[in-house]
């Protein structure tokens, strides 16, 4: 692989996108190969946390337009690459929040473009004081609904202030995202990929059942019509947890007054 690096261990799969001479623009290939590993990741009941990253000083700056075709080389005409290239970018933000696994983004630098849309399908953001968001669509002639956008911001910091990050192409640096709730933690320079493996030692501790079920939920409270149908879902959910043997352990580690031991149950 060449457009990303994977490392897994105890349970853990780092995903470091690795284009740093291009600040880990999306070609067309990086693009096809994290479609490859999520949806592996889909199948994969060993790996419980996911962690995606940049190499070098930045996150992602958005899509390689100056690098080429986001599409890949073809015998389609531009619009058809173009498109594709996008469509298969926005895959990747679909995947992101669909796989069982919570991801954690750890962030430093540029965050850019299609580069905004995958850290915000994240369910979790670690960054380092470096860290900045840049949603420059409008002052390129383009649409700021762009991979999931539109449909993410929204709902991570409200209708009203997504218009006006959209509108106006503005930039956040850490401190501004974390006020506007985007963050989950700020480490200090150059310790975002450090902290973010950091938190995800701390969720292989919890119950592998009830991270995925929570993961299932919250994605499905998002687009639930109204809270009955929601109650529905989480019913089914909690009284399968009851026939679990994450359940068993965790009572047990409970009553022995210990920390429940999910891996080795």
């Amino acid at each position: 692989m060449g457009g990303i690096k994977l490392d897994r261990r105890d349970g853990v799969l780092t995903i470091t996108l690795s284009r740093p001479e291009r600040l880990n623009a999306v070609d067309g290939a990086l693009t096809e190969e994290m479609l490859d590993v999520l949806n592996e990741l889909a199948r994969d009941p060993d790996t419980q946390v996911v962690v995606l990253t940049g190499e070098g000083r930045g996150f992602c700056s958005g899509m390689d337009i100056q690098g080429g075709d986001p599409g890949g080389e073809s015998a389609e005409g531009r619009v058809q690459r173009l498109y594709r290239g996008i469509a298969r970018g926005a895959e990747v933000t679909a995947r992101l929040r669909e796989i069982p696994q919570p991801v954690i983004a750890a962030l430093r630098g540029p965050v850019a473009g299609m580069g905004v849309s995958w850290a915000l399908a994240c369910d979790l953001r670690v960054a380092d004081p470096t860290t900045r968001f840049v949603v420059p669509f409008t002052n390129l002639g383009l649409s700021a609904g762009d991979c999931g956008l539109s449909w993410l911001l929204p709902r991570l910091v409200g209708p009203a202030k997504a218009a006006e990050l959209s509108y106006r192409a503005q930039r956040l640096d850490v401190t501004r995202a974390d006020e506007l709730g985007l963050i989950t933690e700020i480490t200090a320079e150059g310790a975002d990929l450090a902290g973010a493996q950091a938190l995800a030692d701390e969720l292989l501790t919890k119950s592998p059942y009830g991270l995925r079920r929570t993961k299932e939920l919250l994605n499905a409270s998002l687009d639930a019509p109204g809270l009955r149908r929601q109650l529905m879902a989480e019913t089914a959910v909690q009284t399968l947890a009851f026939f679990s043997e994450d359940l068993a352990e965790g009572m047990t580690a409970t009553l022995q007054k210990r920390k429940p031991d999910f891996k080795n149950r």
